[in-house]
């Protein structure tokens, strides 16, 4: 979530309304034209802030405007020779007529103009650009007397995206970009290499996938894994191939400006896994003629046996998006904290076993490119501990998808490159809801894009997800979501009248207290929120930093700060609103046995512990009742 929005089709939404100006001029698209203009009129000011970078510029009013003496040139040509997958170019420039307006562009593919134009944007005149940079930076940003000498440099990191690059140069800012110069192309010696693998628990606890991206079709090569114990034989396992087209895009810009193709994904299925070993994989790709293009070697832990008593340390959080470390594309604070989470959850690795990003995952809104880059940002999290994603507002939304709420948050995607680019153990990955056993936990994760109401499927599904769990052996029941169906002091839900989505906790709290969900957790909301453990709006426990004994009611928690903007509070504080803040962060969850559960709320600055909790329970505590789910009894002998 970055906005608060109007509300619009099914039930509205608070979903990004935000949409460059980039439509073909058809009747059809003047139509939807009008539309986006009209949501984005009227849509209030931001509670997260910011907006897509890429979507300030309006890439199809860009003219040639070559100056005489400019230039633009970018070292090394040939990257990746090292076998690396990401790299630093440099950038020198020069225009005679600076202005501090001026920007630079980085596309990708090196060819950018109007051949490339998809036959459905005709305009009334025909642009010369319709594809997006992948990135882009001001020339003053790290130069800060370009404006008086008209030269610069800066240093840029490009990553292995499948295609060559070129740099061009532009002056009347972002609304109106002028062309002055552009460069010659820049390439990683094989653009088709397989990268950025991610993992993710399989559908049975001893099933780890393997899922990344490369060039490769499957007429060009065959993709598969090596895999097996560390220090033992290794053995090679087959992977699938997937993609999507750009008819696969629901609207603008995924289907126009920030269209680009995403390659092929694989994913392989590795099977019969022994709890706990440490393994070893590498991805590869044999080629027709008989050679193999090896990614890199990473290694991983295989999960708990569902009930092992051990330790088990679980990390969450939603909303954390993309971020440039070269700090390309921040000038409007979009995801300010994105890399404190990423860079720390790194530091600490050592002590995750499993992290779960629920909704909110990119933000790329349409920008297909900006899937790449998170996926390159967390490969040295998803590839060693398995990461776990939800659906969001911002990957799955659009007007006449089927969304259950009808707002543009997804920038056209409608939910195809999430569902694509990592695998989750749903029965149809369409959907996004799935649950998931891990040790001594039982995680039921929504999906709070599609209905959820007494009677749908989904609700179905959460109810067989709660009430399926044997609590001897998996004590620790958690419900996963993004938007919040519990509680939250969020200033856009106080402005709507709610302290929740609508119909969120009026359909679920009864199947969470019938089957005692231990913590609900949510995203959607930029910041941290944690509850009392709360039934119908009442603390039944105060808010404490220790539960002991029978099981009264569920602890709500936000966890949105994963690094997008952060959201505001209302000034008043709900008597079930224990802790609260303001700042990027992320939880985590460490069981110990099967009588000791340890929430942390941690900082993503520094790792820092600002909230916890701890709760201790016996078996004969989960069987006993609480609240509103005492089961009838009789006095029969």
């Amino acid at each position: 979530m970055v906005y608060r929005k109007v509300r619009i089709l099914l039930l509205g939404s608070r979903g990004q309304a935000s949409m460059m100006q980039s439509l073909p001029r058809t009747a059809a698209a003047v139509a939807v034209y009008a539309l986006v203009a009209l949501i984005t009129a009227a849509a209030a000011v931001g509670a997260g802030g910011g907006e897509q970078p890429l979507s300030r510029i309006a890439i199809h009013r860009a003219t040639v405007a070559l100056q005489p003496g400019a230039f633009i040139d970018a070292s090394p040509a040939l990257l990746g020779l090292q076998g690396k997958d990401r790299e630093w170019v440099t950038i020198t420039y020069s225009n005679p007529k600076p202005s501090k307006d001026d920007w630079i562009g980085v596309f990708s593919p090196a060819n950018f103009n109007d051949s490339v134009c998809p036959s459905e944007n005709q305009w009334v005149e025909a642009p010369l650009l319709c594809t997006a940079p992948i990135k882009f930076q001001f020339a003053n940003y790290t130069s800060r007397n370009y404006g008086n000498t008209g030269k610069g440099s800066l240093r840029l990191q490009l990553i292995n995206q499948r295609e060559d690059f070129s740099f061009a140069l532009f002056s009347g800012g972002l609304s109106n970009p002028k062309l002055i110069m552009h460069s010659k192309s820049v390439t990683f010696i094989n653009p088709k290499a397989p990268v950025y693998p991610r993992l993710a628990q399989g559908k049975s606890w001893d099933e780890m996938t393997v899922t990344w991206t490369s060039g490769y079709a499957t007429n060009e090569a065959t993709p598969f894994v090596r895999w097996g114990i560390q220090g033992q034989i290794q053995i090679l396992s087959p992977a699938g191939t997937l993609t999507f087209s750009r008819n696969t895009m629901c609207g603008p810009p995924a289907r126009t400006v920030g269209w680009r193709d995403p390659g092929f994904i694989h994913t392989s299925f590795l099977r019969d896994l022994w709890p706990n070993f440490m393994y070893t994989y590498q991805t590869g790709h044999r080629l027709f003629n008989g050679s193999i293009v090896w990614g890199h070697q990473y290694s991983f832990k295989a999960p708990p046996y569902p009930g092992e008593d051990s330790l088990q340390r679980i990390v969450i959080f939603g909303d954390m998006g993309k971020a440039e470390v070269d700090g390309s594309n921040e000038f409007n604070d979009f995801e300010p904290g994105s890399l404190n989470t990423t860079n720390q959850l790194i530091k600490d690795l050592k002590n995750i076993d499993i992290v779960f990003h629920i909704g909110d995952i990119t933000y790329a809104n349409g920008y297909l490119s900006q899937w790449d880059q998170f996926t390159a940002q967390v490969e040295p999290i998803a590839s060693t501990v398995p990461y776990m994603v939800g659906s969001g507002n911002h990957e799955r939304d659009w007007p006449g998808s089927g969304s259950f709420y009808g707002n543009l948050d997804s920038g056209g995607e409608c939910g195809v490159p999430a569902q694509n680019m990592f695998y989750v153990p749903a029965e149809n990955r369409e959907q996004f809801w799935y649950s998931m056993d891990y040790g001594m936990f039982r995680f039921c994760i929504a999906n709070t894009e599609l209905d959820w109401r007494p009677g749908t499927e989904q609700y179905k599904f959460i109810e067989h997800c709660l009430s399926s769990v044997d609590r001897q052996k998996q004590p620790w029941l958690i419900f996963l979501a993004h938007r919040v169906l519990g509680y939250s002091s969020a200033t856009f839900y106080a402005d709507e009248g709610t302290s929740e989505e609508p119909m969120g906790r009026e359909s679920l709290q009864s199947l969470w207290q019938k089957y005692k969900v231990d913590i609900a957790m949510y995203g959607h909301v930029h910041g941290y929120e944690r509850t009392c453990p709360v039934y119908e709006n009442v603390c039944v426990a105060k808010g404490s930093d220790r539960y002991t004994g029978a099981f009264t009611a569920t602890t709500h928690v936000v966890v949105g700060g994963g690094g997008a903007s952060l959201a505001d509070y209302t000034a008043a504080r709900a008597r079930w609103s224990h802790a609260q803040d303001r700042d990027f962060g992320f939880a985590k969850l460490t069981a110990f046995n099967h009588t000791t559960l340890l929430f942390e709320y941690k900082k993503s600055r520094d790792g820092s512990v600002h909230d916890h909790f701890t709760v201790s329970r016996d078996y004969r505590d989960v069987l006993a009742c609480g609240v509103d789910n005492c089961p009838s009894t009789t006095l029969a002998s």
